[in-house]
């Protein structure tokens, strides 16, 4: 949806883990209603396009799903064209006990329920700090000419996004710091470059990407090339150089930019009306 009304409640739900029901009461008009992430709130008070769950709630109370773990918040307000005065509450109604799992009779079912397990543990963890959009991965050699241009064009779009120069502090621990934007990114944006290769800390960071998407079961990184070729790529990881990927001789930042942000975007999610 573009824009937002000039007033409208809100309710900071903190960090929430994918399948909480979040409970909405209203009291005096109908009101629309909705469950909106990080980075798409910032985008609803500054006025860009948003995405969020929720609708036009007639009576109350609405229950409505969050989709996936991150940091989320709840919103009321009048839409336009409707008079009247709304108040809202919020709350997260407690979760239903976590299912029975039964041991597999394969020789490999220990080996499956821990992947299971892993899984889980990085969909609904239940992360410190805030959730990121994207995680951007790189060697600091491409920091001028793609990265850092690249990192404030997707916060432009409203991406919340995990990039050293944002986030890094003076006396920081860099591997627990990487490590947490790791954990809590939903996508990995990898700048492959002949610098990249050659460097550890990147690779430490694709290590970390690699392992979350085969234990999540579906494609988190994001290949950008950056002045390699495919047979360069094919030579440090074939199945790197399998992915479909954007190379920086084809395309804009902007166009780059662009690109992911629509695939970044949630899809699961329906614009409020």
């Amino acid at each position: 949806m573009k824009g937002r009304p000039v007033q409208f409640i809100y309710s900071d739900l903190g960090q929430r883990h994918r399948g909480d029901v979040v409970e909405v009461v209203l009291k005096g008009s109908e009101a629309n209603v909705a469950l909106i992430d990080s980075s798409n709130y910032s985008a609803f008070k500054n006025g860009r396009r948003w995405r969020g769950v929720g609708g036009l709630a007639k009576r109350s109370p609405i229950h409505l799903t969050v989709p996936r773990a991150g940091h989320w918040y709840g919103v009321a307000y009048i839409p336009g064209g409707y008079r009247g005065r709304v108040r809202a509450g919020f709350r997260v109604l407690p979760g239903a006990l976590p299912p029975i799992r039964h041991a597999s009779a394969s020789p490999l079912g220990s080996i499956r329920q821990a992947a299971d397990d892993y899984a889980e543990t990085f969909a609904d963890a239940d992360i410190p700090d805030r959730a990121f959009d994207v995680f951007i991965s790189h060697a600091g050699e491409d920091k001028d000419a793609v990265v850092r241009p690249l990192a404030h064009a997707l916060r432009e779009r409203g991406l919340e996004v995990w990039y050293d120069e944002f986030e890094l502090r003076i006396g920081d621990s860099l591997r627990r710091k990487i490590d947490r934007g790791l954990i809590a990114c939903r996508f990995g944006v990898v700048v492959l470059s002949p610098s990249f290769f050659a460097k550890g800390w990147p690779n430490y960071e694709l290590d970390g990407l690699v392992t979350r998407e085969v234990a999540g079961g579906r494609q988190l990184i994001l290949p950008i090339w950056h002045q390699v070729t495919k047979a360069d790529v094919m030579g440090y990881s074939p199945s790197l150089a399998d992915k479909l990927a954007r190379s920086t001789a084809d395309l804009s930042i902007d166009v780059l930019a662009d690109e992911i942000a629509d695939v970044v975007r949630p899809t699961d999610e329906e614009d409020v009306a």
